[in-house]
């Protein structure tokens, strides 16, 4: 008797599945060290303002130079220069709590840490469950659209409580967007494991800022 085809074709489905999710781990973990390594490096030579508006419209460009290379060998070397000019833009923000706060190493490492347990453990639970989060595509992308918005209105407003109403919400939709990205890897909405490290690259990087906002705020010890 001949194999059942639908049989056949779930279980190639599944195994391009889990081949996209090993690999994206696999470059999401290189990705972050080298990502970390970077904003060490813009701690000891923070760049300039001048630097630092360099180094983020070089990541904007990388950007879309990555989605154009996705499916080649330079859309890895691509996602490393992206996530290495994340890193060292991190600097002068890492620094001020450094210098900032008495207790500036530990919230880092506390941000850190709540931020990499979430990862893992909505990770396990995504793929444990197989849980199909698609519906949360236009709410989360609405809500972050409104975050970006209101973050750059208080830029010239100043107000702290809305800087903590933003970051509050932004840990809400960065972790709902993990999640979300997760999911879309499982469910075959995104196949590519270089784009799909980009997304969940930002996910952990928006997470990790807005918790150490946060953070700061409520458990820093300002000098």
């Amino acid at each position: 008797m001949l194999p059942n085809r639908t049989v056949i074709n779930t279980s190639r489905s599944e195994l391009a599945t889990n081949t996209v999710i090993r690999n994206t781990w696999l470059l999401l973990s290189l990705t972050l060290l080298f990502s970390a390594g970077t904003a060490f490096l813009g701690t000891i030579h923070p760049p300039a303002m001048g630097g630092l508006i360099a180094t983020f419209i070089a990541g904007f460009i990388l950007l879309f130079v990555t989605q154009m290379l996705r499916n080649s060998g330079w859309g890895i070397l691509c996602v490393f220069a992206f996530t290495g000019c994340m890193g060292y833009s991190m600097g002068p923000m890492l620094n001020q709590f450094i210098r900032g706060y008495t207790n500036g190493g530990q919230l880092i490492l506390t941000s850190l840490a709540a931020t990499g347990t979430f990862f893992f453990v909505s990770s396990a639970w995504i793929v444990t469950t197989k849980r199909d989060l698609s519906g949360w595509g236009k709410t989360l992308m609405i809500g972050l659209i409104v975050c970006v918005f209101a973050g750059l209105a208080n830029l010239f407003l100043h107000m702290s409580a809305m800087q903590l109403a933003i970051s509050s919400m932004m840990v809400v939709i960065s972790a709902c967007l993990m999640m979300y990205d997760t999911s879309r890897i499982i469910h075959n909405g995104e196949t590519n494991y270089i784009m799909a490290t980009i997304s969940l690259y930002l996910d952990i990087l928006m997470l990790f800022q807005n918790l150490l906002i946060l953070l700061g705020e409520f458990s820093g010890n300002r000098k």
